[in-house]
């Protein structure tokens, strides 16, 4: 129960007060009129006394009344009606508003913070956390003041209009006031005038009201002064005769209106009227304007209070309930069908008029301080010598009858203890008792005098013989089974015992229980038993027995009056929150209970109030259901308080969070939301656009997107992918594209890398960068992508949706980027696209794309988005076409009700984590994606792609063409392209033909340049190119590629194709490759320097071919036309290819090689056939015979070696631009390996430097080129394709392969198809005539190549024919050559001692030996040639092998001695005949 200023025991006595009469004549009545007051109003603030009083109970004992309070009232004699009683309290309750602006009644209950007023505040979360620690001091903290002032007045008013009865003399007039003016003729007349008629109104019976206590009524007359009007002496006089009459202690004068009407402005006398005049107009039955309150609300009650939970945090989760079935359900008709709201609206009218009547109306005005002190000091008479001794003595008079009628020998005050310590009379419950509240007792009934003794005891404070008596008459009543006085014995009983000093006996809360069951089920009076119940809980909850008041304030709500009903949930809420281990949750479910019961009274703020603190406990704590109802009741309350912006506040807190209703509910929801929000838009039509709750904007997502829509293909016309807002965001390729754009623009400034480098965003989001201001172009659209969301289970229909901008104009070309000034209207510089429909469906997520295109140069701010916001009416969609297809302009039915608002675009930066302080602190940086600056005029570059194929096989060459079109105004130059993939595509070289030379190329669309040949011989022909012919020259980025425009210029609007060859990847698979293309602006800007344009190609490989090749020394250190240093090259091509491509077979048509030092000179071919084919998985070989170049220069030497009847120029475009491109590639793979190496271990890397040096013997730098063609068949039609591969030898005897390794081959592969390879083709690793290379670690390796030292060669007669008949021993001369094939001096060791010891050898060759100098040591130098005669001696005739000598070389300056490896060198064989 809310606290209040009085104490429990204060609040008793002055609900309980003698009650005076007073009858005024009407001149007296004039007088006191000149102060705005009657004469009870006049004395009403002056009714307490200030001073101890002192009487002498029956037993003569001193009894001490302390702060006595009397009630002066006009004498009314008609009881006051119950629907006036209810008007009142009504009236009191309506006018009894939480003040404005005072310090907040807030409550500390755990982790909430409950204001206990007009005002919601915080309510934390979360729930629960310290609760009992935090409540422990809750009840005795001076900080809590949580009062309810409109309840206080009910509940006074209540009591004070109670209407008196017969079974209690409670309300009873002890005495009775005559009061006449000084100024009349003759006062003694008119005072015996006024006697008469309080004697008729008492004893006739006509009248049955007022009610008096005895029939010998104390009787005091008053002569009232009017100091202002003179004739002092004839007051006097007029007393004195009064005191002759009346006596002295009967009569009193009293002097008013010393000051006239004369005051001064500057004079400030108090006025203590105000409080009481509107508390008493019904007891005193007068009309308002005469007697005028002034406790009125605060002038700005009305104005828009902040409701917590409404619109505090837009996050919170808050939503719906079914208000169909829900019991709180807000009653539309309850206004009317209840009493407490019948005359709702005609009260609020009289009080509005009563409020403006009595603004500013003093009163007292004629009072003096000195007239302040008359009237209490009149007061303080009237009570010391006229009213208590009267009640003293009726006191003893009661008693003594009492005991003359009982026959009782002592006083009933003497006997109280016997009567209380006795055997008690068990008492008959009251189920048990009949229905006899009907009974009456006559005035004379010895049960009624100890029922009026007892009150008036209970008047004056003997609280200890007033239980007494009450005790008594209760056992008297119960015997006669009257109920009614029963029950009022037992009330006033209990009161009774609660008061006594010193607490003698505990409080008998079940004398009230029966009490009120008695009033509310047998007698039927609502009244009394509401009184019973506001004394026993204010009783109750003074003893800090909350439960039990909230308990019993419950218990008498009814139906009968929601507004008694609403008082009492309300208290009862207060008692929860105010019990040791406080219960918040009943407390908020009472206080919707009481909320709900005030709406149905008509007390609208009221209900308003309790839903707004109930808000407190039920915010942000996941019960949705409960917050929609409270939020619902809260819009719809301040709706029709005319708190628009409270309502549109409440309804947006049900819209803005993730609902639980059902649809139909959500779209009521809505329907009110759209209402009472066209209301308030309605009241200022002209004011700024406010915020929309729906639908959600997920700012975060916003994309913003610089670029026109792009156009579509054409037919065999593929446009440049470029971006778009259709595409995801993927960090490493937005990495690989800045790479490539910062690598084009370093190639376009001569290499040097720009410092302040920013790459170019044609799309923000909000992963990008977005610190800088991005750059538009003018006459060039921005595109924004906005996230909606519908959190709703209805469409929302958003119409006539547009960007909102803010634009300041500025010419970036002046030297201070000025201002322009500028007179045209908002289109004039930007146009916003309207979209004139836009639905998103229930609880859908959709993109509206936004378009404003800049018409001048400036700063752009996007600041939100406008639109007006309405529902779909119903869920059906005419034409049938589904609200998920898009926009349809017209196809939607709105139902008539929408607004128009606005929501705005607020992206929050990046948290910044770089310094100390922004590590230690929270700092976010700024997001400026919706802040673009619009510069000048640039140009647009658009890309085609024409028959752009998709899928390749693995180095196939396809000629495709590329359109560049300028669709802007401005011409562009500086054409270039970058990718990751130079090897992929080419533009051409310098010396690209661009038709193919022989018919069958030009029939076929051959890719190469050819010429027919004739040559029947398989010999090569050599053709010459520079590598700067195709970009690989030095000091170039092979990587940027200048596309070859006519005069390097494309003008506005024009447009140009040109050729483009693609090579398909080696690897298998399906490939992304970027291209991204760079162009500029004739003309040089300030703000953009440049534009680039990017596409991705996709293309899926198949595979085709794997090329492994090796190259070795000759044996012979001279060819047939007399050159020396020959090599064999060793070419395995092998068909990989599955049947999925349609391929039938492949032909190898040309093998061509490439070298600054080498050329192929012929194929050695053993079959009769050229043409070399190659069905699915067959594998050919191929024998080559290269030379040394005789002249070596700087540029290439391509040799080609032909296998059909047309020569392809390996050295012009394509072919040559692939190679040069493959090598790039190959080699920039080669560094990174090696830097890595590096990186990982230089130290272990290092080399000998002998070692080193020998390493170049085995380097060779030839490069082998295999073109092919392929014959596919692909609907019904063959089709003939084109394709080369390249192998790069650098080491004798080690394999090189067409992929960059075997692994990386068995990679793409996979290793189960690598497997299944291995598996079906078992000869791949048969088919090798020399030992594979040694996978030794890199020191041993150069060993091997050490070995390789010096090239050995023996000329002898393969025939020698020998008659062992006439010479036993054949002597051959053979001839040793000793070539040194490095580039330093070699010693070289021969040694002949050397025989065969296996016994395989021995017997397959036979033995013999060497005459003459067995071992030898030479000399040689570099690339020089020797040459030793030596001897060989056979004894019989067979076949022998000469290759036994053992050839040591050591370089000259060196220790270590290596062995020639014999394995370079074939078996020497001769065929010795016995003749």
């Amino acid at each position: 129960m809310a606290q209040r200023v009085q104490s429990a025991q204060e609040f008793l006595q002055d609900s309980f007060a003698p009650l005076v009469a007073a009858l005024c004549s009407e001149e007296a009545e004039r007088i006191t009129r000149r102060n705005q007051l009657g004469f009870c109003e006049l004395l009403r603030p002056f009714c307490r006394l200030t001073s101890e009083v002192h009487m002498r109970d029956p037993n003569n004992q001193l009894h001490i009344i302390k702060n006595l309070k009397i009630a002066v009232n006009n004498i009314i004699t008609q009881p006051p009606q119950l629907g006036a009683i209810r008007k009142l309290l009504s009236d009191v309750v309506t006018v009894s508003q939480p003040a404005e602006g005072l310090v907040a009644n807030v409550i500390t209950a755990g982790d909430y913070d409950l204001n206990i007023s007009d005002r919601s505040v915080k309510a934390s979360v979360p729930w629960y956390s310290s609760w009992k620690d935090t409540l422990m001091g809750l009840n005795t903290s001076t900080f809590y003041s949580a009062t309810t002032p409109w309840f206080e007045a009910y509940r006074e008013s209540l009591l004070q209009s109670m209407p008196a009865s017969d079974h209690e003399f409670l309300n009873h007039y002890v005495a009775c006031m005559l009061v006449v003016s000084s100024s009349e003729p003759e006062p003694v007349e008119q005072f015996l005038k006024l006697s008469q008629e309080q004697h008729r109104i008492q004893h006739s019976s006509e009248y049955s009201y007022p009610k008096w206590f005895i029939p010998n009524t104390l009787k005091y007359y008053v002569l009232l002064h009017d100091v202002s009007a003179g004739e002092e002496q004839r007051a006097d006089s007029v007393y004195e005769e009064m005191k002759q009459r009346y006596g002295t202690q009967g009569c009193y004068l009293l002097k008013i209106n010393s000051l006239g009407s004369n005051r001064g402005a500057d004079e400030q006398i108090p006025d203590p009227w105000s409080q009481y005049l509107q508390k008493y107009n019904i007891q005193t039955q007068e009309p308002y304007e005469d007697g005028p309150y002034t406790v009125i609300p605060n002038k700005n009650a009305d104005n828009f209070i902040p409701l917590d939970g409404l619109g505090n945090d837009p996050k919170e989760d808050g939503l719906s309930n079914n208000f169909k079935t829900h019991p709180l359900q807000f009653d539309h008709t309850s206004d009317s069908s209840c009493f407490d709201g019948t005359d709702y609206i005609k009260s609020n009218t009289l009080l509005n008029e009563s409020k403006k009547s009595s603004t500013g109306t003093p009163h007292g005005t004629c009072l003096t301080l000195t007239d302040h002190d008359r009237i209490r000091q009149f007061i303080q008479e009237f009570t010391f010598r006229g009213l208590l001794p009267h009640i003293e003595k009726t006191i003893r008079q009661l008693n003594d009858q009492l005991i003359s009628r009982k026959g009782l020998s002592r006083s009933l005050f003497s006997a109280t203890k016997k009567w209380f310590s006795g055997s008690k009379v068990p008492e008959k419950s009251i189920n048990e008792l009949k229905n006899t509240s009907g009974l009456l007792y006559p005035p004379e009934a010895p049960e009624l005098q100890i029922r009026k003794m007892a009150d008036l005891c209970f008047l004056v404070q003997h609280y200890d013989l007033a239980y007494s008596c009450y005790h008594t008459a209760k056992k008297d009543f119960l015997n006669d089974q009257a109920m009614l006085y029963a029950a009022g014995a037992l009330e006033m009983a209990a009161v009774s015992a609660f008061l006594q000093p010193g607490a003698p006996r505990p409080y008998p809360a079940h004398y009230m229980d029966t009490a009120i069951q008695t009033y509310r089920d047998i007698c039927k009076n609502m009244m009394l038993a509401e009184r019973c119940v506001l004394l026993s809980a204010e009783i109750l909850k003074s003893q800090s027995k909350y439960s039990e008041a909230a308990a019993l304030l419950i218990r008498l709500t009814s139906e009968d009056s929601d507004l008694r009903s609403a008082l009492l949930l309300e208290q009862a809420a207060h008692c929860f929150i105010n019990m040791k281990s406080p219960m918040v949750r009943k407390f908020a479910f009472h206080m919707i209970l009481a909320g709900h019961r005030y709406s149905k009274a008509g007390q609208k703020k009221h209900a308003l109030r309790c839903y707004c603190q109930a808000m407190q406990v039920y915010k942000g704590k996941g019960w949705s259901l409960a917050e929609d109802h409270i939020n619902f009741t809260i819009g719809r309350q301040s709706f029709t308080l005319r708190q628009l912006d409270n309502a549109v506040s409440a309804f947006r807190h049900i819209l803005i969070n993730d609902s639980k209703q059902t649809a139909a509910q959500q779209g009521a929801f809505l329907r009110e939301y759209l209402y009472v929000y066209r209301n308030v838009s309605q009241l200022s039509p002209d004011g700024p656009l406010p915020q929309l709750p729906l639908p959600y904007i997920n700012s975060s997502a916003t994309r913003v997107f610089f670029g026109h829509d792009r156009r579509p293909a054409e037919g065999e016309k593929q446009a440049a992918t470029h971006i778009s807002l259709d595409q995801e965001y993927d960090s490493e390729f937005s990495q690989q594209w800045k790479e490539l754009e910062e690598q084009v623009v370093a190639a376009a400034n001569k290499g040097t890398t720009l410092s302040n480098f920013q790459p170019t965003q044609y799309c923000l989001n909000r992963y990008s960068d977005n610190s800088r201001f991005p750059l538009g172009v003018v006459e060039e659209q921005i595109t924004v992508e906005v996230a909606f969301r519908n959190p709703l289970k209805v469409p929302l229909l958003l119409t006539d949706l547009s960007l909102l901008w803010k634009f300041q104009p500025k010419d970036f070309n002046s030297k201070n980027g000025e201002m322009k000034d500028l007179e045209a209207c908002g289109k004039d510089m930007i146009e916003a696209e309207i979209i004139s429909e836009f639905s998103v469906n229930s609880e859908e997520t959709k993109m509206a794309r936004l378009k404003l295109f800049p018409h001048q140069t400036g700063e752009l701010h996007i600041l939100g988005v406008v639109y007006n916001l309405g529902t779909i009416q119903g869920t059906t969609v005419l034409d049938g076409i589904d609200p998920s297809d898009g926009l349809h302009m017209g196809k939607y039915i709105s139902n008539g009700m929408s607004v128009r608002g606005r929501q705005d675009l607020e992206i929050q930066g990046p948290r910044l984590n770089n310094t100390k302080e922004e590590k230690t602190s929270i700092q976010y940086g700024p997001d400026r994606r919706l802040d673009p600056i619009i510069t000048e005029e640039m140009p647009l570059l658009e890309v085609f792609f024409i028959n752009f194929p998709t899928g390749l096989l693995c180095g196939e060459i396809r000629k495709t063409h590329v359109e560049f079109m300028n669709v802007s105004n401005c011409p562009l130059t500086g054409l270039k392209v970058v990718s990751k993939r130079p090897e992929f595509f080419t533009f051409g070289g310098n010396c690209a033909i661009l038709t193919p030379l022989s018919p069958s190329a030009s029939e076929h669309c051959s890719a190469y340049k050819t010429v027919v040949t004739h040559s029947t011989s398989v010999c090569s022909i050599m053709t010459f190119a520079a590598s700067s012919d195709f970009g690989i020259g030095t000091g170039n980025q092979p990587d940027v590629i200048d596309v070859p425009l006519p005069d390097s210029v494309l003008l506005p609007g024009a447009s140009v194709q040109l050729p483009m060859w693609l090579r398909g990847p080696d690897e298998e698979g399906v490939h992304e490759i970027n291209f991204l293309f760079y162009y500029e602006s004739i003309r040089k800007h300030s703000k953009m320097c440049h534009r680039v344009l990017r596409h991705t190609a996709v293309i899926c490989t198949s595979r085709s071919l794997t090329v492994q090749a090796s190259v070795y020394r000759s044996n012979t250190l001279e060819d047939e036309k007399g050159e020396g240093d020959n090599m064999l090259v060793f070419v395995d091509v092998e068909n990989i290819n599955t049947s999925e491509a349609g391929v039938k077979e492949f032909h190898i048509v040309q093998v061509s090689s490439n070298s600054k030092n080498w050329k192929l000179q012929e194929s050695i071919n053993l079959s009769e056939d050229k043409d070399i084919k190659l069905a699915n998985r067959e594998k050919g070989k191929l024998c080559l015979k290269a030379t040394r170049c005789k002249n070596p220069a700087e540029n290439y030497t391509f040799a080609d070696v032909v296998f059909g009847n047309e020569q392809i120029i390996s050295s012009t475009s394509p072919c040559a631009d692939f190679f040069f491109r493959s090598l790039y590639s190959e080699l920039k793979r080669t560094r990174t390996q090696q830097n890595m190496q590096t990186l990982q271990g230089a130290a272990k890397q290092s080399l000998d430097s002998a070692v080193s040096l020998i390493q170049k013997c085995s380097e060779v730098d030839l490069n082998i080129i295999v073109l092919w063609k392929a014959y596919v068949v692909e609907d019904n039609k063959q089709l003939i394709l084109e394709g080369q591969h390249h192998v790069v030898l650098h080491t004798l005897g080690k394999e090189a392969f067409s992929l960059p390794q075997k692994q990386g081959f068995k990679k793409i592969l996979g290793n189960s198809d690598w497997e299944d390879l291995e598996q079906e083709s078992p000869e791949m690793g048969l088919l090798n005539f020399f030992r594979p290379e040694s996978a030794s670690v890199p020191a041993r390796s150069s060993l091997d190549q050490l070995s390789n030292l010096i090239k050995t060669s023996l000329h002898y007669p393969e025939t020698f024919n020998h008659s062992f008949h006439q010479k036993s021993l054949c002597i051959v001369p053979v001839t040793l050559l000793l070539s040194n094939c490095s580039q330093a001096d070699v010693d070289v060791i021969i040694d002949l001692r050397h025989k065969a010891t296996s016994p395989e050898t021995l017997e397959i060759h036979g033995s013999f030996t060497w005459l003459g100098q067995t071992q030898y040591k030479l000399h040689l130098k570099s690339q020089e040639v020797s040459s030793l005669q030596l001897k060989a001696c056979f004894v019989h005739a067979g076949i022998y092998n000469l290759g036994t000598p053992r050839v040591f070389a050591k370089l000259s300056d060196q220790v270590t001695l290596f062995e020639t490896s014999q394995q370079n060198s074939m078996p020497a064989l001769i065929i010795v005949n016995d003749i």
